[in-house]
């Protein structure tokens, strides 16, 4: 016997486990966001889950949102025994979190209750936790607050970026849900309410985050940039020529060294913060590919002495 299962996800993170499940249970249908404005001519480009979606010849739903009339009896007519939610985007009202006959199950990017909210894998990197994981979470109306079923850890290095872990958990995260699906299947998942301490909430990183603090300690700001990294990138300003162009910055290593915060202070790509330094390794100017931050210090000439916006 297998679970009929609807599956609602969005993003990259999302289509593994869209693909684990179809593996081992019927995923009668997908739910994902429409189609987003993309590239120089604006294109609509479906979603990644909507494209895994249609290459596994699954039934796609796009409401706008969830709390109309009609969403509720839509869901149900597909007669799920459950639902599963991977950073879908949006809010699950009760009417429908009531409605799969096992309950809905998120799979969220971090060890519950610690980073609750939009954006755990960054704020994780940013944070400098040395662990994090992926959880299965029995969904309740409130924001990431349900019982958690399984969860599996994972060490944070110090130099993992962002977009690394991203692609590990989401990794890990298939494999943990898929399991846990089996497991609900035959009566053996069970929930443990998640504990009133530790929690800490992973709010959207803002745009004005992005840039680069150099009056901080080189470890805050080498956790900073690998955490924003690669997307939507910490950024430093800097005049390369032509007045103030931004240079995103994709990957650092904690140096030794001191001088005024964001002074060049050597050609090779040596910062100087609060306290210590960090050494530039790959940074991207707009409209460029990655590239190494000494080919690029050598390319616009910026010379010691020179402050880093």
């Amino acid at each position: 016997m297998t679970l009929r299962v609807v599956f609602m996800g969005t993003p990259d993170f999302a289509v593994p486990t869209l693909e684990a499940i179809a593996a081992r249970h019927e995923v009668v249908a997908v739910y994902t966001r429409a189609p987003a404005l993309s590239g120089r001519g604006l294109k609509t480009r479906p979603s990644p889950v909507h494209a895994a979606a249609e290459r596994l010849g699954v039934p796609v739903e796009i409401p706008a949102r969830l709390r109309d009339e009609g969403a509720a009896p839509t869901l149900a007519g597909y007669q799920p025994d459950v639902a599963v939610v991977v950073a879908y985007g949006l809010i699950l009202p009760k009417p429908i979190l009531d409605t799969p006959r096992l309950g809905c199950l998120n799979l969220h990017a971090s060890l519950l209750p610690r980073w609750r909210g939009a954006a755990p894998i960054q704020r994780a990197v940013m944070a400098g936790d040395a662990e994090t994981g992926v959880a299965v979470m029995r969904m309740e109306e409130g924001l990431d607050t349900g019982p958690v079923g399984t969860v599996e850890r994972l060490p944070i290095g110090p130099d993992l970026t962002a977009g690394e872990l991203h692609d590990e958990l989401a990794v890990r995260g298939a494999a943990l849900m898929a399991d846990a699906l089996d497991a609900l299947e035959a009566g053996r998942l069970a929930f443990t309410p998640q504990p009133e301490e530790g929690v800490t909430y992973a709010a959207k990183i803002a745009n004005e985050e992005a840039r680069i603090d150099w009056a901080q300690p080189a470890r805050r700001v080498h956790d900073h940039i690998r955490g924003l990294s690669p997307f939507p990138g910490a950024f430093f300003e800097a005049d390369l020529g032509k007045g103030p162009e931004r240079v995103k910055v994709l990957r650092t290593a904690l140096a030794e060294g001191s001088g005024e915060p964001g002074m060049l202070i050597s050609a090779d790509g040596l910062v100087a913060c609060q306290e210590g330094a960090i050494r530039l390794i790959q940074v991207q100017r707009a409209g460029r590919g990655p590239m190494a931050a000494e080919d690029f210090l050598r390319g616009v000439r910026l010379q010691p002495g020179t402050r880093l916006g």
